[in-house]
């Protein structure tokens, strides 16, 4: 699809631009109002993007997390638009992990249709537009098909951190049958989902729509769902950017429903 061959290029040319800064000693760090850091290739990347949308759907709107946001009245005529994260994952920008990304997703009508995820350092792209599959490359490789796993397979892999903070995920855990446990930073943590690697990704802490949208278009389209604790799909362009819960589920899905209910009973917290 040549459409989602150009994002993916504008993605490249932001990861560039990320990786001239991620090679200084010093990244400009500052604090936010929400308390979360930016730096210069945060900066750098959204400038990257904008310019490269703007060129190729001039009038289209973007969204990004980097720049203000349009109000919800603003927002309610927009049917089609660009929502991005031009650096999803700044603590490991930081932390010098490399498990950083370049979002970019385009929202028709609230779903993800089209999303790219890009990691500069691993030089690791996830790529997916709707109808036509979801694809992986690293290292410069062709994009190949990815699909999500079946966990009955070869046991249940959840995306999840044994040490999370709060009591909720390690009680989900022990319910679900404690579960080998991978971890990535980032959006990445959904492609995990997407390319089998894992098969289940429950995230009970705060995100904001730009944080997963792209990665929510791959996982879609390799056979999976990102769904809400009462398993409605994730929605776009809400009055709030925030999203709630949400679980990343192959196919079959986990029936995780019973294990979380049990976990937020045993939390003190309506089941």
């Amino acid at each position: 699809m040549e459409l989602l061959e150009e994002v993916a290029a504008i993605a490249r040319r932001a990861g560039a631009s990320i990786l001239d800064i991620y090679a200084r000693d010093d990244f400009g760090t500052t604090v936010k109002d929400d308390a979360s850091p930016l730096t210069l290739a945060d900066q750098a990347s959204h400038d990257t993007i904008v310019a490269g949308l703007a060129e190729l759907e001039p009038k289209l709107p973007i969204l990004s997390e980097e720049a203000e946001a349009a109000s919800p009245r603003e927002r309610a005529g927009w049917s089609r638009f660009w929502l991005i994260d031009p650096l999803d994952g700044t603590k490991e920008f930081i932390k010098r992990n490399g498990e950083f990304t370049v979002n970019i997703a385009l929202i028709d009508g609230g779903r993800p249709v089209l999303g790219v995820v890009y990691a500069p350092v691993l030089d690791l792209m996830y790529q997916a537009a709707e109808g036509h599959g979801a694809f992986k490359s690293s290292a410069g490789s062709a994009p190949a098909r990815i699909g999500v796993s079946d966990y009955r397979d070869a046991g249940l892999r959840v995306v999840a951190s044994r040490s999370h903070a709060g009591e909720l995920m390690p009680r989900f855990l022990e319910l679900a049958g404690n579960p080998e446990c991978v971890s990535q930073g980032s959006s990445l943590k959904l492609c995990l989902v997407a390319d089998g690697s894992a098969n289940l990704y429950p995230r009970f802490g705060p995100t904001m729509e730009w944080d997963v949208a792209a990665a929510h278009a791959v996982v879609n389209e390799a056979g999976g769902r990102v769904v809400d604790p009462e398993g409605a799909p994730l929605r776009y362009n809400k009055d709030d950017l925030h999203n709630p819960w949400f679980i990343v589920e192959g196919n079959p899905p986990f029936p995780w429903a019973e294990a979380l209910a049990g976990a937020r009973r045993a939390a003190g917290q309506p089941a």
